[in-house]
């Protein structure tokens, strides 16, 4: 009888694992018309792309494909203009839109994390298969990722920053309510000390980036949106143990002093960079250090923002804020600095960031320039080249495609027609 029994047991364990493997190996073709390298920045027509479970295996011409009969799923999108999935290197998945201000109070913990899953899978139907969230509260952010990566809930890749760290008073601290209510931001530490152990806790719960906020900003109460906040000693600790744990940094900056500051501390990324000096423009590139400026955003600041509960200061802020920073960006874009594609998706309605790309376009970047921005450049600043930001074998089946000619009319990705991840199609 034991014998029977080990016997039927190992056949079992056969069946399963041999079940197991075709599922893990079953073969999509896809048929691209034209396809977008955002390696070599060109464009391929008819291009063929193989897919086994998750990852691209083989991409070239029907030549060079071998059998395409053999694949289990083909795609026609030979009528369709093919991409990587894009990237946001500046999102809050767990803001609404339509909350800003004293609104934003009503909004427990629990119910941003609610919105979040509302809004990952807005993100998702935009294109847009991974993005970096640079802020929530309660460690939000991480919970949706991982919710995500197990298959709870749709939405992009994420990498999540968790808490964002700042000065007490600052733009990431908590400044509507009184001093009685003895209200302070999750991510409010002052002093190097204090700054690296907030970069170990937010290591601790999960997060994958440290974001923290070096100037004031525009839709905080009583910032001065150009004033730096933390010394140069508080933002090299927080580089510095940030580094030494693994993690890149963003931060928040949109004063000349506070961007300089911050780049010659290390980070890896500067967010907005709205009044950034030719000094700074020619320190960052120097770095290496990536702008990531949300050069859209201003307009639904200004026509919706008062509705939503964007307070009068603010808005008097982005006034100011608006244009200049798109004249820092037609700057930095001539002077070569490397350009991320970040939105701050959150303060504008998540599923709008393909917005983004004509202005990037108005502004400086050629077609090709903003496609790589929100693709290859997104995925290094990541650290994640070898897994997404290019349909090349080895890296995640994250494909998306839309109709007529991104280089033509780069407003197309404003409505994608096509999205895959991870090998699984979203919207057909």
């Amino acid at each position: 009888m034991r014998a029977i029994l080990t016997t039927a047991l190992l056949t079992l364990t056969t069946a399963f694992s041999a079940t197991a493997v075709a599922q893990e190996t079953e073969v999509t073709l896809i048929h691209a018309g034209k396809l977008i390298d955002t390696d070599a920045g060109r464009v391929l027509t008819d291009r063929y792309i193989r897919i086994e479970g998750d990852r691209i295996t083989q991409v070239g011409s029907k030549a060079q494909m071998g059998d395409i009969d053999a694949a289990d799923t083909f795609i026609d999108l030979s009528d369709m203009t093919v991409l990587p999935g894009l990237s946001d290197a500046h999102v809050h998945l767990t803001s609404d839109a339509n909350a800003h201000g004293y609104k934003r109070l009503t909004r427990s913990t629990p119910r941003a994390a609610i919105t979040g899953v509302r809004n990952a899978q807005r993100t998702l139907m935009a294109g847009f298969t991974t993005i970096r969230n640079l802020g929530a509260p309660g460690f939000a952010d991480i919970d949706l990722m991982n919710a995500i990566d197990d298959g709870d809930v749709i939405g992009p890749r994420m990498v999540p920053a968790g808490r964002s760290i700042g000065i007490t008073g600052g733009h990431c601290d908590n400044n509507l309510l009184p001093y009685e209510t003895r209200q302070t931001a999750g991510g409010v530490a002052d002093g190097p000390w204090a700054v690296r152990a907030k970069v170990r806790e937010n290591k601790k719960f999960g997060a994958k980036v440290i974001k923290f906020c070096g100037t004031g900003g525009v839709l905080s109460k009583g910032t001065k949106v150009g004033a730096q906040q933390f010394s140069f000693e508080e933002m090299k600790a927080i580089v510095d143990e940030a580094h030494q744990l693994g993690l890149k940094v963003a931060v928040h900056a949109h004063g000349e002093d506070g961007i300089n500051t911050a780049i010659r501390a290390g980070v890896d990324s500067v967010e907005h960079a709205s009044f950034i000096s030719d000094d700074g423009i020619r320190a960052a590139k120097r770095a290496g250090a990536y702008l990531s400026m949300d050069i859209y955003v201003s307009d639904f600041i200004l026509s919706e923002g008062e509705a939503a509960g964007i307070l009068a200061e603010s808005l008097d802020k982005e006034r100011v804020v608006g244009k200049k920073q798109r004249e820092r960006f037609q700057a930095a874009v001539k002077a070569g600095v490397k350009m991320a594609f970040g939105t701050d998706a959150g303060v504008y309605p998540h599923g709008q960031n393909g917005r983004q790309f004509a202005y990037m376009v108005q502004w400086g970047l050629s077609p090709m320039q903003a496609i790589q921005a929100a693709t290859i450049n997104n995925a290094r600043l990541f650290g994640e080249d070898a897994n997404i930001g290019s349909i090349q074998a080895g890296k995640f089946a994250d494909i998306i495609a839309v109709d007529g000619d991104v280089m033509d009319d780069i407003k197309a990705l404003e409505d994608v027609d096509f999205i895959m991840k991870g090998g699984k199609v979203y919207k057909r």
